[in-house]
């Protein structure tokens, strides 16, 4: 079992940063495929980033409107994953969620498949216009 607990959100104006983080229980966090989904509201979840590492790197995937933006980066020996989200927009307040999945050959992308097993509760980011 993975409890996922998610830190960081807030509200800022547009062109502002917010850098969250997910802290993970467990001893396997570096096997897990890391990302962040965010629901904005009256809108479906969405995929935003994910971060997959094996022996020989890391995977890393973007959604198209936050690449160049945000990074997602992980720190196994803290059991974290963070996301640094720069030059926010109005369009990018959400609720953002921590998820956690198989690592499935070091695909990033493959959070994004169907294969989440655990989710945080999230963490509310309004950007004011």
């Amino acid at each position: 079992q993975v409890q996922l607990v998610e830190s960081g959100g807030g509200l800022v104006q547009t062109g502002g940063s917010l850098r969250l983080s997910c802290a993970a229980s467990g001893r396997t966090f570096s096997s897990y495929t890391m990302g962040w989904f965010r629901q904005a509201p009256g809108k479906e979840r969405q995929s935003v980033a994910a971060v997959a590492t094996t022996w020989t790197g890391t995977s890393i995937y973007y959604v198209d409107s936050v690449k160049g933006r945000f990074t997602i980066s992980r720190d196994n020996a803290k059991n974290t994953v963070y996301l640094q989200m720069n030059s926010l927009k109005p369009e990018d307040t959400a609720v953002y969620y921590c998820a956690a999945g198989p690592n499935r050959g070091g695909r990033a992308y493959s959070l994004f498949e169907g294969t989440v097993d655990y989710w945080g509760k999230g963490t509310l980011v309004t950007v004011s216009s």
